[in-house]
């Protein structure tokens, strides 16, 4: 059922983005895509089996909505950066932070959030510490307070 709905929705969402509906060789080449990512799924998920939490599930759109806030304020700082860079230099810095999540799933979002926020990327993960380099020190600080690493690893907890 997961494999028959996945496909379903990545064929829908690829016929919407795409906008082709009449041209035969790019219908075959989005029917391949997919057949790709779902032949990719099922290899993954026998390897790595990932078991969701459904608090994780609940949780998530609320933390979705404060995440898109925390892009939106970084996107202005990185702005700034770059449009006065006399006001606002770059300091480029790198950190070690501890995660607090307890699960890899829990640790990946908190990376992936880390990444999505602009002016900063985690570029390693293990033993429970996320690497990251940030243009800016403010940038690491915010990070080293833990208001993200928290409400990431509010997500597993069931509330």
């Amino acid at each position: 059922m997961h494999y028959l709905l996945t496909g379903i929705s990545l064929s829908l969402f690829w016929l919407l983005l795409s906008g082709y509906f009449s041209n035969i060789l790019l219908l075959c080449f989005g029917v391949f895509s997919v057949a790709l990512a779902l032949y990719f799924d099922r290899h993954i998920r026998t390897k790595y089996p990932l078991n969701t939490p459904s608090s994780l599930v609940k949780n998530i759109p609320k933390f979705a909505k404060w995440l898109v806030f925390e892009v939106i304020k970084a996107n202005i700082a990185v702005v700034k950066n770059i449009w006065s860079p006399q006001k606002n230099p770059i300091s480029p810095t790198l950190a070690e932070l501890d995660m607090r999540q307890h699960s890899a799933l829990g640790q990946t979002i908190f990376a992936n959030s880390i990444t999505l926020t602009p002016g900063t990327v985690s570029f390693d993960v293990k033993n429970g510490k996320v690497q990251v380099h940030a243009i800016v020190e403010e940038a690491i600080i915010e990070l080293q307070d833990g208001e993200m690493n928290q409400r990431v690893a509010d997500l597993e907890l069931d509330r």
